[in-house]
């Protein structure tokens, strides 16, 4: 197995309500989950390869639970990756060098019954974790924005938390709105919704605490 590790910044977008009880163990407020996925990767690398300064995306649907499995999923690379950083980065995003279940991309792949062939794409991603706004453009396939939670009372911003300290994710996401789009390979559509704005410190063996 190569050792990997990750460190970035992350935008999600699923279809729960702000809180999505999937973060506590609980069902999808919705019945279904269907979540957009992209990450900025400051440093990294797999092995010898070196992934620092790449994108990566993704889009997923489950018809019910997650845990229930029967997903589907399409991926999305840096189109800047060379062939050994597109390997490496799909190995990584599909559960490979990792200890079982250690990392969202392990458990996640694990329910996966649908892949499609990934796309090597520009990906236009920007996002500003503790500001909670982002941006994902992947042309003709992607779209996804954060924005803070406001007031429905007088419109100001509203900061809230989510610490998980044994999670397999992250250890500390900040929470804001989303609104998201995805047209190929995978159509689906949500908009004001949970937004997850995290810094990403993963490697082979699960999250790197603090």
């Amino acid at each position: 197995m190569a050792y990997w590790k990750l460190k970035g910044r992350e935008l999600a977008n699923c279809n729960c309500e702000y809180g999505c009880n999937c973060q506590f163990g609980g069902l999808p407020d919705k019945g279904k989950c269907q979540a957009v996925f992209g990450m900025a990767i400051d440093e990294g690398h797999h092995g010898d390869v070196d992934l620092s300064g790449l994108n990566i995306a993704a889009v997923f649907h489950w018809p019910g639970p997650i845990h229930e499995g029967h997903g589907e999923c399409a991926a999305f690379v840096d189109e800047r990756a060379s062939v050994p950083q597109r390997n490496a980065l799909l190995t990584i995003m599909t559960g490979g060098d990792t200890d079982p279940f250690a990392t969202v991309f392990a458990v996640f792949a694990s329910t996966i019954e649908t892949m499609h062939e990934p796309r090597f794409l520009p990906i236009d991603f920007d996002v500003d974790v503790e500001g909670r706004t982002g941006k994902l453009r992947i042309d003709g396939h992607v779209e996804m924005d954060g924005e803070p939670i406001r007031s429905p009372i007088d419109g100001h911003e509203i900061r809230a938390r989510i610490n998980l300290p044994e999670g397999f994710e992250y250890e500390v996401a900040e929470i804001g709105s989303g609104t998201s789009r995805s047209y190929q390979p995978m159509q689906l559509e949500h908009s004001a919704s949970y937004g997850q704005f995290a810094h990403l410190h993963l490697d082979s063996h699960g999250v790197v605490r603090a």
